[in-house]
């Protein structure tokens, strides 16, 4: 058995953790399933797996530099510049069940906060439909949310939600350190300027604020500035700090709830405006004819007197 590092499709059908991971530890190695290739945004749920198939799909391959366990973890180096250091973590949650989980150095750092997200649906929206960007990496599934997704190219933004076929809400996903690139590359300004066209658009966040005070390759300083930058240029487009992928994702869920709502109730709005009977100024005509038949001495032309116009307005009323 190879000593690299090695990922492949999970075989086993309708498993919700759709890749297999071998791990190089031991005589014969380690083989558990996972969720994602990599702990990008956040911990990564593992579980043991029975064994590695015959004839394995490969999704990569990668040296692997050390594998050792250290008590009740395993640290894992691979052979390459990025994403090459993580830690598989065995422990036990609630009940006693065994749980594991894969995690990179910044990844463990995030905050969990221990709060439980609701179920409530979002705003009372029974049916939310959300469209997922086609070129989204990672997307977010809404998994704990009352919502469906469907996956189709976006003119703008990651994710957005549609009233009668038209973009009513949008929001981009950034981790941190895809927020900082963008930031210091210029890249966000022409980003927001395309969120600004929509009704209503955010930028959202993985991480939280204070975060961006620890960046190390980066002066922390150039970063706020451009996040303060970005908010007074464009203060319809929102930059939304989410803490944790669970919080962001609960928050994208709501303001969609709220986005549709809205637009709902703005049409209902303007359908009734519409039926409103118009303002037409009456004709100096009628005011004489009113005038006359009501006691009031007017001339053929000329002005009519300010008490005469205030009475027929009165009465109008």
């Amino acid at each position: 058995m190879s000593d690299d590092f090695l990922i492949a499709r999970n075989p086993e059908a309708g498993s919700t953790l759709p890749y297999l991971l071998r791990v190089p530890l031991g005589p014969d190695g380690v083989v558990l399933k996972a969720r994602e290739t990599w702990p990008r945004t956040g911990k990564v749920y593992c579980h043991r797996a029975v064994g590695w198939p015959r004839e394995p799909e490969i999704v990569e391959r990668v040296p692997v530099r050390s594998c050792v366990r250290r008590g009740a973890a395993i640290d894992l180096v691979l052979d390459r510049s990025r994403e090459n250091r993580s830690q598989f973590v065995l422990t036990r949650v609630r009940g006693g069940r065994e749980a594991i989980f894969w995690q990179t150095a910044r990844t463990a750092k995030q905050a969990r906060p221990a709060v439980d997200l609701p179920t409530a649906r979002a705003s009372g929206v029974s049916e939310l439909e959300i469209v997922v960007d086609s070129h989204e990496r990672y997307a977010w599934a809404f998994s704990h949310q009352q919502a469906t997704t469907t996956r189709r190219a976006l003119p703008v933004g990651d994710y957005a939600v549609e009233l009668a076929g038209r973009v009513v809400a949008a929001v981009e996903r950034k981790s941190l350190p895809d927020l900082v690139a963008t930031l210091t590359s210029g890249r966000m300004r022409y980003l927001l300027a395309d969120l600004a066209r929509l009704p209503r658009a955010a930028v959202v966040v993985e991480d939280r604020y204070s975060r961006v005070f620890a960046l190390d390759r980066v002066r922390p300083a150039v970063v706020a500035d451009a996040i303060a930058e970005c908010a007074a240029r464009f203060p319809q487009v929102p930059i939304q700090f989410c803490e944790t992928r669970a919080l962001a994702q609960e928050w994208t869920y709501r303001f969609f709830g709220a986005a549709l709502r809205e637009e709902t109730a703005q049409i209902g709005s303007d359908e009734r405006v519409a039926e409103l009977p118009a303002a037409v100024a009456p004709s100096a005509a009628e005011v004489r004819a009113w005038a006359r038949a009501n006691g009031f001495a007017v001339s053929d032309r000329g002005r009519i007197p300010a008490a005469v116009l205030t009475a027929f307005e009165r009465r109008r009323a």
